[in-house]
């Protein structure tokens, strides 16, 4: 099979923005336009083999590392075959061969259709170059599934697709766009933002059935082209922790635990805002643990510093989570913008009370004042009277803890989760073989 590349979409899009009338390529997307029926009785399940594709390194720290190690774990488990393909896999040198090969074409096919280049689209194209190149090397026929992570997997996996036909699931973790827009990165009206936005529109195209992790997606993907019946929601489950959290001892201190990245989105400087505004016969028996790395790092410890929080303890990454969560009275996480964190799953089926923040679809996981307790995004104020009443009512934080890991044991397990995503898989299968009959 031969690929067009760049992508005639793409170009397409560019020629609007930068009024270009020359032509180039086919502009068409495979759009998946039939309507789904309703999933059919449960047949009998033959094994499959799957291609789960992220369009960034894996493994690495993070909440889709975790989904798709927990995907791809509880697969296998069922006896499916599961491969994973993402960019650290690919050989060094011929990915470099294939960078330097492109970068002067597509520098030269952009200076003379627009006069100009943008760098991040000139970056994204030739990654996604590189990422087609190396799947060119592969046999893709072997797989009866493949499971995108991402708008650009599930963008290169679609084109590869008009040839194998497979059923093609999409995974989105986030939404590309609108969340650069909101933060700044792009400025609405952009080449980027169009560019960006266009790669999504053709994500949700290409894609048989979309995977989504909160009800929250709904409304955003709609808005870039996705039927109603294309959604379904599937919510991420983890294993349930094996042993038992130890009674504390009164004179023991609390334990305040916060498992993120440290980047500008998951706001630690809110977090210490806040406890900086607790009394301090709160905190004289308080430890405040900060698990995660990322480059707001030297600036967190000065703000530490500065504050004069010296219960809080900055402890890099970790690969003991589950056994700091087990230690954990209190999980917070004052995060700015997510989609449905693993951690505060993790940290719900561990018995800790949470505190989080009313973004994405935290509010599935923690109702506030039931699992939970929500306050809004970069609020300080907000954060410290939370902490206040969990930290001073042992009462309210037993209630929350015991109904958080309730309402885990219930929702978010990965037994329910594989369970969920492996009916999908066969009843789309079941679906083209009965077209094919």
């Amino acid at each position: 099979m031969k690929l067009t590349f760049p992508y005639p979409s793409l170009i397409s899009i560019m020629d609007r923005y930068y009024h270009v009338t020359k032509s180039y390529g086919s502009a068409s997307t495979k759009k998946k336009s039939e309507r789904l029926p309703p999933l059919s009785p449960p047949q009998p399940k033959r094994k499959l083999s799957i291609l789960v594709a992220t369009f960034w390194d894996y493994p690495h720290t993070g909440g889709l590392s975790n989904y798709i190690t927990s995907l791809c774990e509880g697969l296998r488990q069922q006896g499916h075959h599961v491969d994973v393909i993402s960019p650290n896999q690919f050989s060094s040198t011929e990915v470099s061969a294939y960078r330097k090969r492109i970068i002067p074409k597509l520098k030269d096919f952009f200076i003379k259709r627009y006069g100009t280049t943008d760098s991040l689209i000139l970056k994204n194209n030739r990654n996604m170059y590189v990422y087609e190149k190396m799947l060119e090397k592969m046999d893709l026929s072997k797989y009866d599934v493949f499971h995108a992570q991402d708008l650009f997997t599930a963008n290169i996996l679609g084109r590869f697709n008009e040839h194998y036909n497979r059923p093609l699931f999409f995974t989105p973790h986030g939404m590309y766009t609108f969340n650069r827009l909101k933060f700044g990165i792009f400025k609405s009206g952009s080449l980027e933002e169009v560019y960006y936005r266009t790669l999504e529109e053709q994500a949700i195209q290409y894609s048989d059935q979309l995977i989504i992790l909160s009800h929250t997606f709904r409304k955003p993907l709609m808005e870039l082209g996705a039927r109603p019946e294309q959604m379904i929601t599937v919510y991420t489950g983890i294993d349930a922790p094996t042993h038992f959290k130890r009674q504390k001892e009164a004179h023991e201190p609390l334990v305040v635990t916060c498992v993120a990245r440290l980047g500008p989105r998951k706001g630690h400087d809110i977090l210490f805002q806040a406890l900086a505004k607790l009394d301090p016969s709160l905190t004289k028996q308080l430890t405040v643990l900060i698990a995660g790395d990322g480059e707001r790092k030297e600036m967190l410890h000065k703000q530490i510093q500065k504050l004069n929080l010296p219960y809080v303890k900055m402890l890099g990454n970790r690969d003991d989570v589950p056994t700091l969560l087990q230690a954990t009275d209190v999980f917070v996480l004052p995060t700015l913008n997510d989609s449905l964190p693993i951690a505060i799953i993790e940290a719900m089926h561990s018995g800790a009370a949470i505190i989080s923040t009313n973004v994405g679809g935290i509010p599935e996981l923690v109702l506030h004042k039931k699992t939970g307790l929500i306050v809004e995004p970069n609020d300080v104020d907000q954060l410290a009277h939370a902490l206040r009443l969990l930290l001073s009512n042992h009462a309210a934080r037993k209630t929350l803890s015991r109904h958080a890991k309730e309402y885990a044991q219930a929702r978010f397990t990965k037994q329910g989760m594989i369970a969920s995503i492996e009916k999908l898989y066969h009843h789309h299968l079941n679906k083209r073989a009965s077209y094919a009959s």
